[in-house]
């Protein structure tokens, strides 16, 4: 382990260069390593990915022997196998994605489900943890899904499904679970906890000190170097380095900043479509990164690896390597999100001082004071690690350590605020940037909001670029262009009805009849942040948008938000969705705006379609499978 890997052209270890000679067998590699417990995740965002890791380490303390395993990479196909290996489990953690949808990296695995009725699983021992938000309609449908197809294919169930809500405390739910589940798995197969309690390090620390820095990751997402020679097709492995052509600020006043960034992608290859998501992988503030430095007492530009102790590990490192202190905390770990409870535990030996010890051990407990504290000092407090570090002084962990607990920073997805045809070498995004005030008094930023904002068109005579691909979406115009649409996006999720907008602008002049265009926007106050005023405006005088209806919601004594805007017009809106089959858009936020909304046409249905509050449930939840109804919300 102690060597430096001599890295072939393409900036990846030798052994993650031959796909060809991929292991897509699971089984083999369980037996090949003697592991009994497979944890499968289905992650969008990377925590999903993190508690399979957490359970696969839990294995240990149970004497037996624990791998993650990412389902994109191995032939689910096999299973109906599992029973081959004595002793042998599977965990699934799936997390449900937007509409009650499969991560990306579950797709398959889904599909597979979905297409084989024949298969045999009664070999197969399972569980499952879920992953998912309250605030959304279809709550956690992924891992219900799983837990209930796994189940109709033979396979027994060893311990209830979990419900993990991101809209509550999915860290307390999944602590909860985790503490009844390995009792359960125990009992099961008579195996004994070995009460070690100690910390089980997954990675070794190797300092490279004459290595050529033409081997160094310094940002880089996949492939070494790929920022300075980029080669499509772009993806979440290979995102593209798009040059700042605009970022001008939207709103006239207040004391938000809501911003208009248009990216080039022209000579990329890449191709998009109203509706979809452009996702962009930001960077850490310089200033948190060097504090964390100085309170550490580290120099941040040694260069390193962490290498997995596991040699058969498919995961060779935890984020690329080598590369130095100061890369991977501003590019590769997420140094602003409150930390985990396993990274509390984990660190809390390192604490000099009795107390410190003993608190972060009892916020990483499932004891209900171990929860409220953690609740209150870490998550209610919003204390990221250097505020942790900061506020207790005993505690100085060694910083590769920490860096090895410590989650990966995920991409950011925004809703494309333009449209291809319009605009086929431009991406735009509409966002606002996130700054708060935290209970402690400091002032906590968004990461990527921020690192936007000051993403000048040129620095320093050099064009600001953003590493970044496309998601694909089912936010949709409809197929017919002479379907109505009915447009309700308050404050920046007016983005991709501006794409919207634009589309259906095109679609005219190309001599196309096009259906109804209205569009229900809100904010704050008339004269600070009326964002795109004059466009919409403009797209009113030339009868693009047919109606444009717009909430004020402090300017007046009492608020008006969207939905009561909504309740103004239902004669209109109920001829449009009854008897002229619009399509009906929500974007925004999930937890209050988007639900009062469709409350609103639930009211709607019941009023003007003379139905009762459960028919009208019914009408609406209609539209939505038919995808009329469609929703592009965030909490």
């Amino acid at each position: 382990m102690g060597c430096v890997f001599s890295l072939p052209e393409d900036g990846r270890d030798a052994t993650e260069r031959a796909p060809t000679t991929r292991e897509t067998s699971f089984i083999e590699k369980m037996k090949k390593t003697g592991k009994n417990i497979i944890v499968f995740y289905g992650s969008q965002t990377g925590t999903a990915e993190e508690f399979a890791n957490r359970l696969s380490k839990d294995a240990q303390r149970y004497g037996m022997k624990g791998m993650a395993a990412d389902p994109e990479e191995y032939d689910m196909g096999e299973l109906s196998r599992l029973s081959e290996i004595e002793n042998a489990l599977a965990i699934f953690c799936m997390a449900t994605y937007g509409e009650g949808d499969p991560t990306d990296n579950a797709q398959d695995f889904y599909d597979w489900l979905q297409e084989n009725d024949d298969e045999d699983l009664s070999g197969l021992n399972y569980t499952v943890f879920a992953l998912g938000n309250k605030t959304y309609e279809h709550y956690n449908a992924m891992g219900k899904y799983v837990d209930k197809r796994l189940e109709e294919l033979g396979a027994k169930r060893i311990f209830d499904l979990g419900l993990g809500d991101d809209d509550g405390n999915l860290e307390e739910d999944f602590i909860s679970w985790r503490e009844q589940f390995w009792p359960a798995v125990c009992e099961h197969f008579g195996v004994e906890a070995l009460g070690d309690e100690s910390s089980i390090r997954q990675y070794e620390l190797k300092e490279h000190t004459d290595i050529n820095m033409n081997k160094v990751y310094t940002g880089e997402i996949g492939r070494l170097k790929s920022f300075e020679v980029q080669k499509p097709p772009f993806d979440s492995k290979n995102p593209f380095l798009a040059p700042v052509t605009v970022n001008r600020r939207l709103n006239k006043g207040g004391d938000r900043h809501l911003m208009h960034l248009e990216l080039d992608i022209t000579g990329s290859k890449i191709r998009y479509e109203s509706g979809d998501h452009v996702a962009v992988f930001p960077t850490n503030d310089s200033a948190l990164v060097n504090k964390l430095g100085q309170i550490l007492g580290v120099d941040l530009d040694v260069v390193i690896s962490l290498n997995n102790l596991d040699d058969e590990s498919n995961k060779k490192h935890p984020f690329p390597c080598p590369t130095t202190y100061r890369t991977a905390l501003t590019h590769y770990l997420d140094i602003t999100h409150p930390p985990r409870t396993n990274v509390l535990y984990e660190l809390a030996q390192y604490a000099s001082d009795p107390k410190d010890q003993e608190a972060m051990r009892k916020m990483a407990s499932s004891s209900p004071e171990g929860k409220a504290l953690y609740q209150s000092w870490v998550l209610d407090a919003s204390r990221n690690i250097l505020a942790i570090l900061e506020d207790m002084p005993s505690l100085r962990p060694p910083i590769d350590h920490l860096c090895e607990l410590m989650p990966r920073l995920q991409a950011r997805y925004y809703s494309i605020a333009s449209s291809s045809k319009v605009h086929p070498n431009s991406i735009h995004i509409c966002a606002v940037v996130v700054e708060y005030k935290t209970k402690t008094g400091r002032i906590n930023k968004g990461v990527a909001t921020n690192w936007l904002k000051n993403k000048l068109v040129t620095d320093n005579g050099h064009k600001s670029t953003v590493p970044m691909y496309i998601r694909k979406s089912q936010f949709r115009l409809p197929f017919k262009a002479t379907n109505p649409v009915i447009m309700i996006g308050p404050g920046t999720g007016i983005a991709p009805f501006m794409g919207f907008i634009q589309e259906r602008g095109w679609l005219k002049q190309q001599g196309k009849e096009v259906g109804e265009t209205v569009m229900y926007f809100g904010c704050r106050h008339k004269n600070e942040d009326y964002i795109y005023q004059e466009e919409l405006e403009e797209a009113e005088r030339n009868g693009v948008l047919t109606q444009l209806k717009v909430a004020f919601s402090r300017d007046q004594e009492h608020k008006v938000y969207v939905q009561h805007l909504l309740k103004n017009n239902k004669e209109d809106l109920w001829k449009l969705i009854h008897t002229e089959n619009a399509h009906i858009y929500v974007c925004g936020d999930a937890r209050n705006m988007a639900k009062d909304v469709q409350t609103t046409f639930h009211e709607i249905a019941e009023e003007m379609g003379g139905m009762m509050r459960t028919q009208a449930t019914d009408y609406i939840k209609k539209l939505m499978t038919k995808g009329r109804y469609s929703q592009d919300v965030w909490s």
